[in-house]
């Protein structure tokens, strides 16, 4: 296993970790949220915190919480139930809604954070790395009409999206999500992209269509949740459909020549298993790389940020 982190960030900071919460910069603005796996002590004094901390959220109970119509398919980002809601506490000043930018060598991309009430705020600052591989895996290709075809799962606000759409591929953006796919659609023509074609719907049922189409792709791009249900209530259990959906992945992937990127965020998958998966559905596959996504506090503590095999 190889630990991977994402060094070219200037809009994004990891402050300090610990008491299961980290404090995070996003642009101007610094962030307080609960995060499981940071059981040590923090290194700065609660009442820094408190002093550098725009926004706090904090989890309240569910006879406590109201409906929230940004319930993603990507709920392992979430990293909880849809009763474990809570709410921010915000400094005067502070917006709901801001914009940050990553910027390195021909890669520039734009985001809107957003304060919602499941504590993430729509954009995953380690996942750059995968981002800046994609693109780079894309450009290989070169620049030739029609461009490569890729196909993004549970994609959520859509990141890797707007990096292979920057690389010039033809992406499919698959999430259950609608307001979601509105919210990656603005961070697409934000960047200044155009192209994506935006499919709301179960990302299992999907590709369970396409091979039955025998509908190929250049790239596939799978970060599945934990949990969660697509639009018609369909229900995603990791554990009970992962290995399903990789295989049908395996019939849509061009071979030889495709590339596929697995990330996985429940705390139980290592990348041992996702390293598993991938062997055994696509044994032919080259180059494998598994690897733990982390970033460093100011402290020089390394905080797990989920795990990604990708070939």
């Amino acid at each position: 296993m190889v630990p991977i982190t994402s060094p070219h960030w200037q809009d994004y900071e990891l402050i300090d970790t610990g008491g299961r919460e980290k404090l995070e910069r996003f642009g101007k603005y610094v962030l307080a949220r609960p995060e499981p796996q940071a059981v040590w002590k923090k290194a700065l004094p609660e009442e820094e915190w408190s002093n550098l901390a725009d926004a706090k959220y904090s989890r309240i109970s569910a006879k406590n919480s109201k409906p929230h119509q940004l319930i993603s398919s990507s709920a392992h980002k979430l990293k909880n139930s849809d009763s474990e809601r809570g709410e921010w506490k915000k400094k005067p000043g502070m917006p709901d809604q801001w914009m940050i930018s990553y910027d390195h060598d021909e890669l520039h991309l734009k985001f809107r954070p957003g304060l919602t009430s499941f504590g993430h705020i729509g954009v995953f600052p380690e996942q750059a790395e995968n981002w800046e591989w994609v693109y780079k895996a894309l450009r290989q290709q070169g620049t030739k009409a029609p461009g490569p075809r890729v196909l993004n799962l549970f994609a959520y606000t859509g990141a890797t999206s707007l990096a292979a759409c920057a690389a010039g591929a033809d992406v499919t953006h698959v999430d259950s999500v609608k307001p979601v796919i509105t919210w990656a659609r603005e961070i697409m023509e934000a960047s200044g992209l155009d192209g994506i074609r935006w499919v709301v719907e179960d990302a299992l049922k999907f590709v369970r269509r396409e091979a039955k189409r025998e509908n190929l792709y250049d790239g596939i791009i799978l970060d599945p949740p934990a949990y969660g249900r697509g639009p018609e209530g369909e229900k995603w259990v990791l554990e009970e459909s992962i290995d399903e959906i990789m295989g049908l992945c395996n019939k849509i992937l061009k071979p030889d020549t495709g590339f596929f990127i697995l990330s996985l965020y429940s705390m139980g998958f290592s990348s041992l298993i996702g390293e598993n998966l991938v062997r055994t559905h696509f044994p032919n596959a080259r180059d494998i790389e598994a690897g733990e996504f982390y970033f460093s506090d100011r402290a020089g503590r390394k905080l797990p940020l989920g795990t990604v095999v990708r070939f």
